[in-house]
């Protein structure tokens, strides 16, 4: 990598283009002539605060993706719902929800660099979902300003973020062997926004019936 001086513009350049690991900060320092790796980590601190990496923006998108699909799948479950087991093997939806808050908060301690895993199990379906979408929108403010040094965009994405999408997954599924199955939608369509990450999603689907995958005549 070459030399090019100290200058917080051009550290912001490289900076801005991904959200860097401590192991590549030794180097990003080297390329800029800064003599402590504290350097970088103070400067980049600052700076995360004011540009969003491309990272960054994409996993803030993900969890708002995660808010919508989770809030769809949750809207008039029906009495019974909760606690609807397919195996003894098997989680509940409840049990199911209350991992995501797990999740989510999770994710939220190590968007401030704590790796620590501290499960909540959850007594009741309302408290559950209100726990999960509280945990949205903690893990989103977190995203949007820590600096995301300790573990970067792609690790919290890999681990919690994609996990909590499975999850998400497994509700529909269960909704559609209890007979109260999630309307298909087109999604890459859906009006999904950055930082909308609460309950309140939007009304406009572009919703369909059948299966889109299925055999045509």
């Amino acid at each position: 990598m070459p030399k090019f001086g100290t200058s917080v513009s051009n550290l912001q350049v490289v900076l801005t283009a991904s959200s860097p690991n401590e192991a590549s900060l030794a180097r990003i320092a080297a390329a800029f002539s800064v003599a402590d790796q504290d350097d970088v980590l103070a400067n980049y601190s600052d700076m995360a605060l004011e540009i969003p990496g491309p990272a960054r923006h994409l996993l803030r998108h993900t969890v708002a993706t995660l808010a919508y699909r989770a809030q769809k799948v949750l809207r008039d479950a029906p009495a019974g719902f909760a606690g609807h087991r397919l195996s003894p093997a098997s989680r509940t939806p409840l049990e199911i929800v209350s991992h995501l808050g797990d999740l989510l908060e999770w994710a939220e301690r190590m968007a401030h660099g704590e790796y620590r895993w501290a499960p909540q199990p959850a007594a009741d379906w309302n408290g559950a979902c209100e726990r999960l979408f509280r945990g949205l929108v903690a893990l989103d403010a977190a995203l949007e300003t820590a600096p995301l040094v300790q573990f970067p965009a792609e690790v919290i994405f890999q681990g919690p973020i994609a996990d909590a999408l499975t999850h998400v997954g497994q509700l529909a599924m269960i909704r559609g062997v209890a007979g109260i199955p999630v309307r298909p939608e087109s999604y890459a369509r859906a009006e999904i926004q950055v930082g909308r990450v609460g309950p309140e999603q939007s009304t406009t689907r572009k919703e369909f019936d059948g299966d889109a995958s299925a055999r045509r005549a």
